[in-house]
């Protein structure tokens, strides 16, 4: 579900571009008298993996929109996401609430 909310920021996922997913559970239904365990049925699972792709797609426009320009290796400039011009589009397309 990561990857879907990457794609949702415009990511696809390159060969080497670092996007790694995991995702295990260990919780188990209750069978014949156990533990009385908390488990996500087959039912639930829809609305956790759109919980999932929405909090993936929020971390990185989060990110976007929290970082601040970095010179790196060579004096390399990256340029962070300029506020103004975006809340200008966002504004223009109805985006805003």
């Amino acid at each position: 579900m990561c990857g879907l909310g990457l794609a949702r920021t415009g990511s696809v996922a390159h060969h080497g571009s670092g996007e790694i997913f995991l995702a295990f559970s260990t919780a188990t239904p209750r069978r014949g008298g156990g533990a009385d365990r908390p488990c996500v049925t087959d039912d639930g699972l829809d609305e956790l993996f759109q919980a999932a792709v929405e909090a993936t797609e929020e971390a990185v426009v989060n990110a976007l929109w929290g970082a601040v320009d970095t010179t790196g290796r060579d004096g390399r400039l990256a340029r962070a996401l300029p506020h103004e011009p975006v809340l200008e589009l966002l504004a223009r397309h109805g985006r805003l609430r």
